[in-house]
């Protein structure tokens, strides 16, 4: 499942142009789907049939998108004002490469000491960020690079350490990773496995797929902030890596099916899959559309945790990337009556 993973975060997909990592999943999945649709969104649903047939669907799923940026502005010595897409912390961006296809790019801020005590005392604004792509002129900016022109961190994907790997958009390739491994399985219950979009601005794809599919009961697979860092104590680290899956039971946009949560957690206790879940009531999933289609579809989720979550540099423990996986098979064994 690594190797994958290292593929999928290699590729751009910021929300909105998720097109390389549709291509990849479609090419991926194809030689184990019965039936494959796109939608209008870019939302690709893949089903497979299984060894039961529920009378509602069951859909297993995982965002495609990253955060990144989007250009707004060329100035007239060939910088590009931007915005981000999806929610990204100044801080972490200043002095990262993006790159726009072939073209890379500098995250740049004025120089510090140009700047006032009052400024070094609070944290940049956007507006106070550049990207520098080496053009000396508006003109020659243009040429290289168009205004709504979408860019992503430029990161090397790295093993390194204990059994951890570096890389942008682990946040939720690694999601996109576990369903293309559950795929080349045959599933115990009949299964949508739904690769949605636009997560990173409002879980848009994931209503328009609830709405095509209406499903019965939904897993979503995510990645989720650990902060399990020096100094941090207790409660406050939220969740750690190298300790399992992430089974959370509320969010910032839901609150998960308490029946499934059980369901999922006692699923991983009976196949000794680590877990935990999170201290911390923040954020959201794809569930948080997903709740709420139609008259309403019983949703859980389980997540890798994730450090410097939406930075070039995020950082995930390979064993808790296979947990994920081990946890959704739990997941489909349980709706198809499966003993552990």
């Amino acid at each position: 499942m690594i190797e994958l993973l290292k593929q999928l975060c290699a590729l751009p997909g910021p929300s909105g142009c998720e097109d390389a990592v549709r291509a990849f999943v479609r090419n991926q999945a194809a030689p184990y789907a019965d039936e494959i649709r796109e939608d209008a969104i870019g939302n690709l649903m893949v089903f497979r049939r299984g060894r039961k047939t529920p009378v509602r669907p069951v859909a297993v799923c995982a965002h495609m998108d990253e955060v990144g940026v989007i250009v707004k502005q060329i100035t007239e010595d060939g910088m590009l004002k931007f915005g981000f897409v999806g929610g990204v912390d100044p801080r972490v961006v200043i002095g990262r490469a993006v790159r726009f296809g072939e073209v890379t790019g500098v995250i740049g801020i004025k120089a510090v000491h140009l700047t006032t005590a009052a400024e070094r005392k609070t944290m940049p604004k956007t507006k106070e960020l550049y990207i520098d792509i080496g053009a000396g002129s508006r003109a020659a900016a243009e040429a290289m690079v168009s205004l709504g022109a979408y860019g992503v961190f430029d990161s090397e994907v790295v093993e390194f350490g204990d059994g951890l790997i570096k890389a942008k958009a682990i946040d939720d390739r690694v999601g996109c990773a576990a369903l293309l491994k559950l795929l080349e399985r045959e599933p115990p219950v009949d299964t949508w496995f739904c690769f949605t979009v636009q997560e990173e601005t409002g879980l848009r794809g994931a209503a328009s797929m609830a709405y095509a599919l209406d499903p019965g009961f939904a897993l979503v697979l995510e990645g989720t902030t650990a902060a399990d860092l020096a100094e941090v104590t207790d409660g406050k680290a939220v969740c750690r890596l190298r300790s399992g899956v992430v089974l959370p039971f509320m969010d910032g946009a839901t609150i998960y099916d308490a029946a499934l949560f059980e369901l999922l957690r006692d699923a991983c206790v009976r196949r000794h899959i680590p877990w935990q879940t999170k201290t911390r009531i923040a954020g959201g999933t794809d569930a948080g559309r997903i709740h709420k289609s139609r008259t309403g579809v019983r949703v859980c989720a389980a997540a890798v945790p994730v450090r410097y979550i939406h930075s070039p540099s995020s950082v995930a423990a390979a064993a808790d990337c296979e947990a994920l996986l081990a946890a959704a098979q739990a997941f489909l064994e349980e709706l198809g009556g499966e003993d552990a």
